[in-house]
C-alpha cells in the first residue's frame, strides 16, 4: 500500500554502506520507521530530504513487516539550526520528545504542527529557547494525555488564589486555604506562572505563539515546566539539554587562563564571526509559523 504524506525526520541511522533507517514523525500516521535506500548517496534524490530534521514530503510504501521510502522531497531543513549548538541540541531533544510521546499509526498532526513551529522559532531565534522548551514539554504532554487540571481549586473551585499549589502525581490544583501539606511532592505557583500555564495548555494553537498574557510571567516559568515534565511523564527518560554556554567563552574560565586571553571573554575569532555574521538565500530563510497548519 502506498503512503503520501509529510513528516519531519525526527531520527535517523545508517544502514551499510549506503542505505538510512529513518524515525518520521507524520502528519496522518504518527511516528513510522521507514527504510531509504541509497539515502546515502550524494546523487541520490533522497539524500536531503532523509536527513535529521528534515521536513519532507514523502511517498511511503507500506509492506508487510516495514516501511520503505519510494521518493522524497523536502520541503525545508532548518539550516539556521546548524548555527547554533543550543538550538541544535534543543531540537534534537523535542525530536526525542515527540519520539516517546506520540503512538504510531494514529493522527499526529497537532504533535506535528507544534515541533515545526518550535524549530521555526528556535532557527530564527526570536523566542528565547527556555521558553520554547517549556511551551512545546507541556503542550506536549496535554497533546498527549497528561494535560493536568489547572482550571481552579479541586476543592472549593477557586480560580484565583496569592499562591496557588500544584500537584504533579494527582494533577490538581489547590489554593492556599484548601492546601494542606500531607507529604505528597508539590510546587507553589505565583499568579504570573499559573497564568503562563493555562495558557500553553488551554488556548487554541493559533494563539499559542502570541504574546504572553503576563510579560514577567515568561522569566517566571523557566525552569519550572522540566520539573512538572518529569512528574506527570512518570517513567519517560529523555533528558532535556544543559543550559547553553555563551559563545566564545571559555569553559572553565575562572580555573586557568590561556597566555594572552582574558578568562570570560570572547576569543578574537569568535568576535569577528560574530561581527560578520550568516546571510541565508531566499531559500533558506526558515518556515513560515503555521506552515503544516
Amino acid at each position: 500500500m502506498q503512503i503520501k504524506t509529510q513528516g519531519l525526520i525526527i531520527k535517523e541511522q545508517t544502514i551499510g554502506e549506503s542505505d538510512r533507517l529513518v524515525t518520521v514523525l507524520t502528519r496522518d500516521n504518527g511516528v513510522l520507521r521507514a527504510f531509504a535506500r541509497r539515502a546515502k548517496n550524494l546523487k541520490d534524490s533522497k539524500s536531503a530530504a532523509t536527513q535529521l530534521l528534515c521536513y519532507s514530503r514523502l511517498s511511503v510504501f507500506k509492506g508487510r513487516d516495514k516501511y520503505i521510502i519510494d521518493d522524497a522531497e523536502p520541503i525545508e531543513v532548518f539550516f539556521g539550526l546548524r548555527r547554533d549548538i543550543g538550538a541544535l541540541s534543543l531540537a534534537q531533544y523535542f525530536c526525542e520528545l515527540a519520539y516517546l510521546l506520540v503512538p504510531e499509526e494514529t493522527d499526529s498532526e497537532e504533535y506535528l504542527r507544534l515541533v515545526l513551529n518550535s524549530l521555526h522559532f528556535l532557527a530564527k531565534g526570536t523566542r528565547p529557547k527556555r521558553l520554547l522548551q517549556s511551551l512545546t514539554e507541556l503542550r506536549m504532554l496535554a497533546i498527549a494525555g497528561y494535560m493536568p487540571d489547572l482550571v481552579a481549586c479541586a476543592d472549593c473551585a477557586a480560580y484565583e488564589s496569592d499562591v496557588m499549589y500544584f500537584l504533579p502525581d494527582s494533577g490538581v490544583l489547590r489554593c492556599k486555604d484548601c492546601f494542606a501539606d500531607t507529604g505528597e511532592p508539590y510546587v507553589a505557583l505565583p499568579p504570573g506562572v499559573l497564568t503562563a500555564m493555562r495558557h500553553i495548555v488551554f488556548s487554541d494553537f493559533e494563539k499559542l505563539w502570541e504574546a504572553w498574557p503576563v510579560k514577567k510571567s515568561r522569566a517566571a516559568a523557566q525552569g519550572l515546566f522540566l520539573v512538572l515534565f518529569r512528574k506527570l511523564s512518570g517513567g519517560i527518560s529523555a533528558a532535556a539539554p544543559e543550559p547553553e554556554q555563551r559563545p566564545g567563552v571559555c569553559p572553565g574560565a575562572g580555573t586557568h587562563q590561556r597566555r594572552g586571553h582574558r578568562p570570560g571573554r570572547p576569543a578574537a575569532h569568535e568576535h569577528q564571526r560574530a561581527q560578520r555574521g550568516v546571510v541565508l538565500s531566499p531559500g533558506q530563510r526558515g518556515l513560515p509559523p503555521r506552515l503544516a497548519g
